[in-house]
């Protein structure tokens, strides 16, 4: 439940980039620049919930690296997809 939260969470968060790359910027430029800032952004929060679970929930790196390929993986694949599209406007 933890994790489909998780990635729910970044979902919202990439959508929150893209509303404010819109009203910051160009409508199309300012909302490509803002889903690309994100990858980066996602993949630090991805990789501090990684260390969580393992430092204070007691889960091995083994048990939590394919939770962690998961959890930054949706939301970036998702921002991906949103400059690619972006970029045939």
């Amino acid at each position: 439940m933890h994790m489909t939260l998780v990635i729910f969470g970044g979902i919202v968060l990439l959508g929150l980039f893209l509303l404010f790359g819109h009203l910051w910027g160009a409508a199309v430029g300012g909302q490509s620049g803002a889903a690309k800032a994100f990858i980066p952004v996602w993949v630090v929060i991805a990789a501090v919930n990684f260390w969580i679970g393992v430092s204070h929930a007691g889960y091995s790196v083994r048990a939590e690296l394919p939770i962690l390929l998961l959890v930054a993986a949706v939301p970036v694949v998702l921002a991906v997809f949103a400059v690619w599209q972006l970029a045939r406007l």
